[in-house]
């Protein structure tokens, strides 16, 4: 389960209009007669920088010399690191600060500091951020992210839902999808680099890429393909995995004509396995582990559980850290309410890394960190 920005590894700067309408925003003491009082809308602002002194006062000197007013501000930086990180609500009347006259302001800003990143965002004018999603055939994540965008507290539009398992006319997914307006790629089996070049076909006009509990075979099929067309000198002794594939998949009948034992672990017995994302050819994403299998887990007694939402590089699971979520579980747990909770840890993690993003809170730091106000 994963979200995935599919250009590169930095914020997008989004510049757009819309002709929606401006929300008004009201504080207290503030007069419920609009015409008293002008409009004010909310924006956003990221900034990232060399440190040097005088940021913060150029910064509140840009938005205060346009009538702009800060509601907050997260600072960051470092110890002994000569870098500076910011991340500033604020309100502003758009008729004194137009759009475009904010981001050249900013603009000149950011030269003036030489900053790496400088991005404003106004929610409500400009456009959402437009998503796909990758699922398998799980579907809480992709069941929540779907009542999420319904329900406005994620702020995206999907686009389409990618997903290697067929799902049939009548389910729950399908009938939301045909309601909305969302279209569904059943994509069919075939080797990672195809599969990987019709991923990248359809998700063309998109932002991100959400992967909900996203899982698939290519890469072990490459590997048993190339041993069997003799093009890896090994031999396969045995394949181990924690996922229990059904008797009649590709890959079970494949190792029953040649012979190869498949033992699914369904105990956490301490081991370590060699994994490979199978889409780590895709740029910028994000992905969601769960440690081990649900029911491995709980057969080992554990008493934490965790979900954790982090950037996808080519090293399985080691991408920089966006959001972790733990809950507490119990010997009074059965099976069940056991994958309840892990299931709702990962439906949360996912939707929280996929609004911190959005909402501009989410900045690389080092080489293999985030900052995330």
């Amino acid at each position: 389960m994963s979200l995935l920005r599919r250009v590169n590894t930095s914020l997008p700067q989004v510049v757009g209009f819309t002709r929606r309408s401006l929300k008004s925003l009201k504080f207290a003491g503030d007069s419920l007669d609009s015409s008293s009082s002008p409009a004010l809308i909310h924006g956003i602002h990221v900034f990232h920088c060399p440190d040097t002194l005088g940021i913060v006062a150029k910064l509140s000197e840009c938005i205060a010399s346009r009538g702009g007013n800060i509601l907050g501000a997260d600072i960051f930086v470092p110890q002994k690191k000569q870098v500076f990180y910011s991340r500033s609500d604020f309100v502003f009347d758009p008729a004194k600060w137009p759009r475009v006259k904010m981001e050249e302001d900013f603009l000149k800003l950011s030269k003036m500091f030489n900053a790496m990143k400088s991005v404003v965002r106004v929610p409500t004018v400009d456009p959402k951020y437009k998503i796909a999603v990758l699922a398998s055939k799980q579907d809480h994540c992709l069941v929540d992210l779907l009542h999420g965008w319904q329900d406005g507290r994620l702020p995206v539009d999907i686009t389409c839902i990618i997903s290697n398992h067929d799902r049939g006319p009548n389910t729950h997914v399908i009938r939301f999808l045909e309601r909305h307006g969302i279209p569904y790629h059943y994509l069919h089996k075939s080797n990672g680099s195809k599969r990987e070049a019709e991923i990248l076909d359809l998700i063309q006009d998109t932002d991100f890429l959400v992967l909900a509990r996203y899982m698939q075979d290519h890469c072990l099929v490459d590997l048993l393909h190339g041993w069997q067309d003799g093009r890896l000198p090994v031999d396969i002794t045995c394949i181990i995995s924690n996922h229990d594939r059904g008797p009649n998949t590709h890959v079970i009948r494949f190792l029953e004509r040649h012979g190869i034992p498949y033992h699914y672990l369904h105990k956490s017995n301490g081991r370590c396995f060699l994994a490979i994302d199978a889409s780590a050819g895709l740029q910028g994403k994000f992905n969601l582990c769960f440690g081990s299998s649900s029911r491995a887990a709980f057969d080992a007694g554990v008493k934490l559980i965790g979900a954790t939402s982090h950037f996808v590089t080519e090293e399985l699971d080691a991408g920089p850290i966006i959001e972790q979520m733990v809950e507490r579980v119990s010997h009074r747990d059965n099976l069940q309410s056991f994958i309840q909770k892990s299931e709702n840890l990962e439906k949360q993690c996912l939707a929280m890394a996929i609004k911190s993003y959005c909402e501009l809170r989410v900045l690389p730091y080092e080489e293999n960190k985030t900052v995330v106000f």
